[in-house]
């Protein structure tokens, strides 16, 4: 008889995870939890059931841009895949936006929201993408915008009517710079007797371009040049007569990855806008769209690596290789542990920030704590981004040669993990961030406090190797001050993860520890140590210039 290998299926993707419901059982009010839970129990069957099977039976569907009608009209439709239109209709009756806004739990609202959001993503295709950026625009809209703008467009942005929401795209990224918006060469000119402009320019990468509408930086005629010369502005992609407003679709992004999301070049000419929040300062404008697209990047991350680990444990419990089932091959186990290790401080981490973004919104956020979550945002998108980068990897060698294939679904997920760490910012990038973080808060401390306080409340030894770990940089970094900037962004990188995954061991050990006194469950603890064997320290102490930036542009040593 012929062999056949069984396929790795999904079962609820809510009940059968043990850390997300450990950790709502352990942050959100009893009473809360019982209310929610059957939402997110039915998420959670759709998510490994019918959801899912969608997933996979469009694995090669994408989407298209209609240029023309048949009659010679330029009409730049999009076309979206099947799957996707029934992810938008999901999405919006679940309130994966909405729920925030509706704060019908206070605090607590983000932690409902990105409950949601982590079940949903792994069969979405990425639709969390436009999910981010509306709910990054809505955020935006509220902070800086006009009461016109905000009665405008926010019913749309948090609807749970499918038929009334809208989704909103993020314009940044322009063919002078990706990171760098700064340098931006749209020009925005005024419109005679109105307060609206005109958008002249072209958008390199634009997500969701099929969005109703988008916030996007352009520099009005006259401003100088700089992040400080741009504006930011609202703009809506049809005007009062259903033409297209002015955005045209030079083509979509062949992409290595996330392919289900049309990514487009487009070209403004002539859009009518509106100011968001004045004329200048268009890129400090933004940050408030950056923390929630951000924290949306990094809960998605853990989402992939929750994925990629339940249809690893389940097929390695149906393939059998050298006399036994994978499940039982110590090297397998002992592989796929690292990955769990690296997943649970991910997980942890990121609902930190998740927890804080919702007591800053309810106005109940300490001093300290907000001081921890300006540091705790970029450092937490990066460190997520890149553990889900190694992650995804692994799982996939996993799977062998099934794990290369298109339609077994694996290398989908390590294919999208890897943008995980390039939008939003890059790891480089981000790490700058958190360097600037730290010089507006003027210390440390926070953090460190932070970290002190979970490993405090472990009562775990091994809580040494977060604080040694702290303490090797801060002490790296007053030295590379004093050695200069050059010095002190060359090990930036490993700085930030450093604090990424000392602040990941703490929450590991707190939670770990919680968990056996309560539960009687003993794995976030083994957890724990495993993470802090895959390595927390990840400082230099000597970052030699000269022997990187020879290496890096592969000149002779210096010194030969």
């Amino acid at each position: 008889m012929t062999f056949l290998q069984p396929p790795p299926v999904l079962g609820n993707q809510f009940t059968d995870d043990r850390l997300l419901r450990s950790y709502l059982t352990r942050t959100l009010p009893e009473p809360m939890l019982r209310e929610i839970a059957p939402d997110l129990e039915d998420l959670g069957a759709r998510a490994g059931g019918d959801l899912y099977a969608s997933l996979l039976a469009g694995y090669d569907d994408e989407p298209r841009v209609v240029h023309w009608d048949p009659w010679g009209r330029r009409i730049d439709r999009f076309e979206l895949t099947p799957h996707w239109q029934e992810m938008a209709k999901v999405a919006t009756e679940k309130g994966l936006v909405a729920t925030a806004y509706e704060k019908r739990h206070g605090q607590y609202s983000r932690v409902h929201q990105f409950a949601l959001t982590y079940l949903f993503d792994g069969s979405s295709g990425v639709y969390t993408c436009p999910l981010a950026m509306t709910d990054g625009a809505a955020k935006t809209l509220l902070g800086l915008g006009s009461k016109a703008l905000i009665d405008r467009a926010l019913p749309h942005l948090t609807s749970r009517d499918p038929k009334t929401a809208w989704t909103s795209g993020q314009w940044m990224t322009e063919r002078t710079g990706g990171s760098d918006v700064a340098i931006s060469e749209c020009v925005a000119k005024p419109v005679a007797g109105s307060d609206q402009y005109r958008l002249y320019g072209v958008k390199w990468f634009c997500s969701a371009p099929f969005s109703q509408m988008a916030l996007t930086l352009a520099r009005p005629e006259g401003n100088p040049p700089g992040g400080s010369g741009l504006a930011l502005f609202y703009v809506e992609l049809d005007g009062p007569d259903g033409a297209r407003n002015g955005v045209v679709v030079n083509r979509l992004k062949d992409k290595l990855g996330t392919r289900m999301l049309p990514t487009a070049e487009l070209e403004l000419t002539g859009s009518l806008a509106t100011p968001v929040h004045g004329l200048t300062d268009g890129v400090r404008n933004i940050t408030p769209m950056l923390t929630i697209t951000r924290t949306w990047n990094a809960v998605c991350a853990v989402s992939a690596m929750r994925r990629g680990l339940a249809l690893s444990r389940d097929f390695a419990k149906k393939r059998v290789a050298f006399g036994a089932p994978l499940s039982e091959l110590p090297l397998h186990v002992d592989t796929l542990a690292g990955v769990e290790a690296e997943f649970q401080g991910a997980f942890l981490l990121a609902f930190r920030a998740v927890e804080l973004l919702g007591k800053e919104e309810a106005g109940s956020i300490q001093d300290q704590e907000a001081r921890v979550l300006r540091v705790l945002t970029p450092i937490v998108k990066l460190t997520t981004g890149r553990q889900t980068v190694a992650g995804s990897c692994e799982l996939v060698e996993g799977f062998g040669g099934a794990g290369y294939v298109e339609d077994t679904g694996m290398a989908r997920i390590g294919r999208d993990a890897q943008v995980l760490s390039i939008w939003e910012g890059t790891t480089n990038v981000l790490s700058l961030d958190v360097l600037r973080a730290l010089r507006k808060s003027g210390s440390m401390q926070p953090f460190v406090e932070e970290v002190r306080a979970r490993v405090t409340a472990s009562g775990d030894p091994l809580g040494k190797v977060a604080l040694d770990a702290l303490a090797h940089a801060s002490a790296w970094f007053e030295e590379a001050r004093r050695r200069g900037q050059p010095a002190v962004e060359a090990g930036a990188r490993r700085f930030a993860l450093t604090l990424g995954r000392a602040m990941e061991l703490a929450l590991l050990l707190d939670h770990g520890a919680w968990a056996i006194r309560e539960q009687k469950d003993g794995r976030t603890a083994a957890a724990a140590r495993r993470f802090a064997r895959n390595g927390v320290d990840l400082i230099v102490d000597v970052d030699d210039l000269a022997e990187a930036s020879s290496l890096a542009n592969d000149s002779p040593l210096a010194g030969g």
